[in-house]
């Protein structure tokens, strides 16, 4: 049976000036959507969507946003509007900060700062690119959690509670919004190199994460943004409320060794 062709549309990527949120904004372009860059670096944004126009005019615009600040996160999608006639169909909300720090020397501005911009700026992205889609009667929305969503990593008392709220989150949205046509889901990516992530991976933790992944590796920013784009996808219609790991079998992996097999 031939695949049903994909509906031209429009989509939004918070942090999409870099990581995995710039992948995810070259993947939804090759699939023929118009593509909304916005990240708190302008110039980051600026850049990926000068490469995005340069293979097809028109495709991609750039927005700068603070996601945690309401009237920024307004005055974005606004310009959106204004730019495309419309606000977006696909929503993607990859922005985010990861501060570590032990629980016992995490300061409270620290932690408020984190809950601030991951929980906070998905909640106003999603809410603002939701009303429009409630109108249509379609939208995809795809929040960034993190396998620290569901295990718990030294060092990450505000990343990792924030990024477990960012899935109870989804649930939340994805139970009020289905009924308009809008599946809200969450990605929860393993251990990626990034320029966020890349400071706080030494050797050694990037060795014991390996040896703790079935797949023997990290995982890449396209290997994440495929998964994203799936859940934007039309075929993901009745796909809704999940966290879907993307992390190479970490999440269900347990003992390494028993009665000396070893995996």
């Amino acid at each position: 049976m031939a695949q049903e062709q994909q509906v031209s549309r429009i989509a939004a990527v918070t942090g999409g000036g870099s990581g995995i949120g710039a992948a995810v904004a070259m993947r939804l372009a090759q699939s023929g959507h118009r593509v909304a860059v916005l990240d708190i670096q302008i110039d980051n944004a600026k850049a990926v969507a000068d490469q995005l126009n340069a293979q097809r005019p028109d495709s991609a615009m750039a927005v700068r946003i603070d996601v945690g600040d309401p009237q920024s996160v307004d005055a974005a999608f606004s310009a959106i509007e204004k730019q495309w006639g419309q606000g977006a169909d696909l929503q993607v909300n990859s922005a985010g900060i990861m501060p570590v720090a032990s629980v016992l020397e995490c300061s409270y501005d620290m932690f408020r700062k984190a809950m601030d911009v991951n929980v906070g700026g998905t909640f106003l992205c999603s809410q603002r690119a939701a009303r429009g889609m409630a109108e249509r009667r379609f939208g995809r929305i795809v929040n960034l959690a993190s396998i620290s969503s569901e295990r718990a990593g030294v060092g990450r008392v505000a990343y990792g509670t924030s990024k477990t709220a960012i899935a109870g989150l989804t649930r939340q949205f994805a139970m009020e919004l289905g009924a308009y046509g809008i599946t809200v889901n969450a990605v929860a990516p393993g251990p990626v190199l990034t320029a966020m992530t890349e400071k706080n991976y030494t050797p050694e933790t990037k060795a014991a994460f390996e040896s703790m992944i079935p797949a023997k590796r990290m995982g890449s920013t396209d290997e994440i943004a495929d998964a994203i784009c799936y859940l934007c996808s039309d075929g993901a219609a009745y796909i809704n409320g999940v966290l879907l790991p993307v992390d190479g079998g970490y999440l269900a992996a347990g003992v390494g060794t028993t009665a000396g097999i070893k995996a």
